[in-house]
C-alpha cells in the first residue's frame, strides 16, 4: 500500500473525529451545520468557537474573560440577596477613608471599563466567528442566515453590556453628582438619621427662592421606619439650636426688616435674611465648604431647636425640575379631595380662580404626570398653607411607596438626568450604601407623619415648643406600656 493510499484512511478519520476544527470543506451539508453550530456556541460560550475550531489563544482569553464575568456576577448576585448593604459600600468605595475620597468611585469606574472591555472582546470573536464558518462554502441561503443570526446574536448581547457598561458610569456620575461631601459620617443620633427636607420652586413666577416645604426625615437606624414632621412655613419666633443664630437671637427668632428685605419672621425667610440681608459666609463660614448653604444651616439649627433633635444633614428639592422625576418614574397616583387651580393666583385681590387658572386638577383618583403633581404640590390661593403642607407630604409617601425597582431601572438615564437637575445634599457619600439599605426596608413599612399644624394639636403662631418635642419623643420612641397591675 502507498503512504498515500495509507494516510487517506487517517485524514478521513480526523475529519470525523473532529468536524468543528477539521471539516470535510467539500461537503456543503457539513460546512452549513458546522457554521450554525459555531454561530450558536459563540453567543452562549464566547471564546468556545475558537478553543474548537480557530485560534486557540484567542479562545482561551475569551472564554477566561467569560467565565470570570459569569463568577463575578454570581457573587454579585449572591451579595444583593445576602448583602446588599455591603456590596453598595464595596461598589461605592465607602471602606476607604475620607481623605482618599477621590478614589471612591474607582470600583465602579473599574466596572464600566470591564464591561467595556468585554463588548469589544465580543465584537472581535464574532467577526473572528464568522470567519471560521467560511460562509462561502455554507449552503446559498444558509450563509445569509448564519450571517444574520450572528449579527442579531451580538447586537442582543453586546447591547446588553453595552447598556449595563452605561448604567453603571451613570450611577457613578449621579451619586458623584448629588453626594458630593466627603465628609465623615454622623452616627445615628438616638437611633434616628435625621434629615431636613426642603422644597422651594425657583421656576417661571417666583420673585426669589424660599423654602415652601420644610420638614425633617427621621429613618430609624435598625428598622428604616420613616417619620416625617412638617414644619409650618410661617411659624414665627422659635428657638435655635446652639449656634451662631441662637446667639443671635437668644429669646427666639425676632424677625428681620429692613428697606431691602422687608421680610417677616416666618422660618422660611431664614434663607433670605441670612443670605441676603446679612453676610452668611461669616455667621457659618464652613457650609460651603462642606456642601451646604448658610441659609440652609440656619435653617437646619431652627429645625433642631423646634423639634429638640440632632439633624446633621439636609436633601434639597427644588421644586422647579420635580416635574422631570415625576415624569421619568411614570408618573404617580393620588386621591385628590378637592377640585385645585393651576396657576399664579389672581392679579388682584378677589378676583375668581376661574379667571386666572390655567387648568384645574379635579377631585377624586388621578394617575399624575409632572406637570399636574407639581401643581398639585404648588398649588394655595383656594386652600390653607396646611392644606398644601399636607398634600406635599402625600407626594413624597406616594413616591417613595410607588417607586419601584422595575420603574427606576426601565427609566434609569431620565430618572438620573432628573435628579441631578432637582436634588442637591451634604449626606456624604459613605452613607449612601446605609441608607440605600433603609430605604429598601423602608419600603415595607407605612410612614408616618408629624403635622405641627392645628390640626395635630399646635398653634402655629403661638406655638408651645416643650409640646412639639415631646410629640416628636413619643413617636420617635414610643413609650413602653404600662403593665397591667392585675395581670
Amino acid at each position: 500500500m502507498s503512504v498515500a493510499a495509507a494516510a487517506r484512511p487517517r485524514a478521513a478519520s480526523v475529519v470525523e473525529a473532529r468536524p468543528l476544527r477539521n471539516p470535510d470543506t467539500a461537503s456543503r451539508q457539513v460546512m452549513t451545520r458546522r457554521g450554525w453550530w459555531l454561530v450558536v456556541l459563540n453567543f452562549l460560550i464566547p471564546g468556545s468557537a475558537q478553543v474548537l475550531a480557530g485560534n486557540r489563544r484567542l479562545g482561551r482569553f475569551g472564554l477566561g474573560a467569560t467565565l470570570a464575568l459569569w463568577a463575578a456576577l454570581v457573587i454579585a448576585a449572591l451579595f444583593l440577596v445576602l448583602a446588599p448593604t455591603q456590596l453598595s459600600a464595596i461598589m461605592l468605595g465607602a471602606w476607604l477613608p475620607p481623605w482618599l475620597s477621590l478614589l471612591r468611585w474607582v470600583p465602579l469606574t473599574l466596572v464600566q471599563v470591564a464591561l467595556v472591555g468585554y463588548v469589544v472582546l465580543w465584537i472581535v470573536l464574532t467577526i473572528d466567528t464568522l470567519r471560521l464558518v467560511r460562509l462561502v462554502r455554507t449552503g446559498s441561503l444558509a450563509r445569509f442566515g448564519i450571517a444574520g443570526l450572528s449579527i442579531a446574536l451580538l447586537v442582543v448581547a453586546g447591547s446588553g453590556a453595552a447598556w449595563a457598561a452605561q448604567t453603571t458610569g451613570t450611577v457613578r456620575d449621579t451619586l458623584g453628582a448629588i453626594f458630593g461631601s466627603s465628609a465623615p459620617v454622623v452616627p445615628p443620633q438616638d437611633g434616628y438619621y435625621n434629615i431636613l427636607l426642603l422644597g422651594a420652586d425657583s421656576g417661571e413666577g417666583r420673585d426669589s427662592m424660599r423654602f415652601d416645604s420644610i420638614s425633617v426625615v427621621s429613618v430609624n437606624a435598625t428598622t428604616g421606619a420613616v417619620t416625617i414632621t412638617g414644619i409650618p412655613r410661617d411659624m414665627p419666633n422659635f428657638p435655635f439650636a446652639p449656634g451662631p443664630m441662637a446667639d443671635k437671637y437668644p429669646n427666639g427668632h425676632e424677625g428681620y426688616a429692613n428697606a431691602t428685605c422687608g421680610w417677616g419672621s416666618g422660618i422660611n425667610q431664614l434663607r433670605t435674611e441670612v443670605e441676603v440681608c446679612q453676610d452668611g459666609n461669616k455667621l457659618y463660614p464652613d457650609a460651603v465648604g462642606n456642601g451646604s448653604e448658610p441659609g440652609i444651616e440656619a435653617t437646619k439649627d431652627a429645625a433642631e431647636g423646634i423639634l429638640g433633635i440632632t439633624i446633621p444633614y439636609y436633601v434639597f428639592i427644588d421644586m422647579h425640575n420635580f416635574a422631570a422625576l415625576v415624569d421619568a418614574l411614570g408618573g404617580v397616583d393620588i386621591t385628590v379631595e378637592q377640585r385645585l387651580p393651576k396657576g399664579w393666583g389672581p392679579t388682584y385681590p378677589g378676583e375668581p380662580a376661574d379667571r386666572w387658572a390655567i387648568g384645574w386638577i379635579e377631585a377624586g383618583p388621578q394617575h399624575m404626570d409632572g406637570d399636574t403633581a407639581q401643581w398639585y404640590a404648588r398649588s394655595r390661593y383656594t386652600t390653607s398653607d396646611f392644606d398644601r403642607m399636607k398634600r406635599q407630604r402625600q407626594l413624597q409617601e406616594a413616591l417613595l411607596a410607588q417607586a419601584s425597582p422595575q420603574a427606576v431601572l426601565t427609566n434609569f438615564q431620565n430618572v438620573a438626568a432628573a435628579s441631578t437637575e432637582f436634588v442637591k445634599t451634604d449626606i456624604p457619600q459613605a452613607l449612601v450604601p446605609t441608607l440605600m439599605d433603609l430605604a429598601l426596608k423602608a419600603k415595607e413599612q407605612q410612614v408616618a407623619t408629624i403635622e405641627l399644624t392645628p390640626e395635630g394639636g399646635i398653634d402655629e403662631f403661638n406655638p408651645q415648643w416643650d409640646k412639639i418635642r415631646e410629640i416628636v419623643q413619643n413617636q420617635l420612641h414610643p413609650p413602653s406600656p404600662t403593665p397591667d397591675p392585675g395581670s
